[in-house]
Parts: structure tokens; sequence; C-alpha cells
């Protein structure tokens, strides 16, 4: 878990993690019993994205401003926003958000804060992310389909949580639509950055991962 003074509410540069590679990771242990059969355990919860940003830097601008986004960041030291390109909103791509994309909870005439969360699949194990970096200003609210207004509700936008200016009912659907971000890091605290290589073409390594806030 990150302090959160030790993390920056900015975005890597967008032109450049737009372009970059990467996805989810998990860690799987397998064993092979007598059987030739395997045993299968999970040892993460939760998946971790990994990020390689150097295949987004195209131009001697674009390194230097992550040259100056990395200092800033004191490399490893403070974390950032990242920008996946496949996985940013809460609707299909392509779809515009609406107030219904993800189920975020259910009422129960009490409860009024809600954290922004994502299902992904819903047939044999749904599993669902706690989104706790949304983007200002792009979150909508339903209970039981019926859209709230800016007045309703508010969202921190540093940690994911909805509050509602009144608790939902009892049995009442609560949804929600977002773009967000990844909370992440440099997985480097160095830089090795050939001039010559790069004028080349060749792609500097720039590792950036996924951290929990």
């Amino acid at each position: 878990m990150t302090n959160m003074s030790d993390f920056h509410e900015v975005r890597f540069p967008l032109d450049v993690s737009l372009n970059g590679r990467g996805g989810p990771e998990r860690r799987t242990e397998i064993v092979t019993l007598g059987s030739n059969r395997e045993s299968r355990n999970a040892r993460w919860a939760h998946s971790r994205r990994r990020y390689e940003a150097g295949y987004g830097v195209k131009s001697l601008t674009q390194l230097y401003d992550v040259i100056s986004f990395f200092e800033e960041r004191r490399g490893r030291l403070y974390g950032f926003r990242w920008r996946d390109r496949t996985d940013y909103s809460s609707s299909a791509p392509g779809a515009a958000v609406t107030p219904v994309d993800q189920q975020i909870g259910v009422g129960d005439g009490a409860q009024r804060v809600f954290q922004l969360a994502k299902i992904y699949g819903g047939v044999f194990a749904p599993y669902s992310r706690s989104i706790v970096k949304p983007v200002a200003g792009s979150v909508r609210v339903s209970v039981n389909g019926m859209e709230k207004t800016s007045g309703q509700f508010s969202v921190d936008a540093t940690t994911g949580l909805v509050s509602l200016a009144a608790a939902p009912p009892a049995g009442a659907s609560v949804t929600a639509g977002f773009h967000f971000d990844v909370p992440a890091r440099f997985n480097t605290d160095y830089l090795e950055i050939d001039m010559q290589a790069f004028e080349a073409g060749a792609i500097p390594s720039i590792p950036v991962i996924e951290i929990a806030v």
C-alpha cells in the first residue's frame, strides 16, 4: 500500500503512453501431480499491469518530456497516473460512457458511499477491479437506472469513492460509468538512453508498473 503523499496526481505524457505496450499480469503457482494432472493456485488476488513506455517515444521532444517527468517523480519514488489505451473506460471499446455501465453496489437504506469498480467476465468467474483513479468530470451515476445530477453525488477523483447525497433504498442497484487511469510508477531508477541508437531508431527502455494506492 502506497502512502498518498507518495503519489502525484499527474498523468504520464499522454502522447507517449498511448503508443506504449503492456497489459495485466497474474501470478499462478502450478504443481504437476503424479497422475500428470495439475494443481493450480492463484498467488495474487488481483492482476498487476506492466507497461513499456519506450515504444511510445517517437521524437526527441517526447524523449525529453519523459526525462523531465522521470526526474520530477524522482525515478521510482513517486507514483503517477497512466492511461492504458486498451482499457480506460467503463464502457465497451468505442462506446460512450453511460450511467449504467458498471454496477458498483446495492442500496441498503443507509450506505451512501460506494467504490467505483469494473467487472470483467460474467459467466464463470467474474473479476471485480476497484477503480481508484477516475478521470475528473467523467463519472456518471444512477440508482435503479435513474441518473443522478451533479448536485446529487460527488466523486473523489483520488480514491474512486462515490458519495450520494441520499442513501439508495434497500435493494436499489447503484451503477456508474467513467473513464479512469492506472496508478503506476517507474519500474527503474535509471533511464539508459543512447542518443546515437535513438537517432537510428532504437527504442529506449522505460518500464512502468501498476501500484496499489
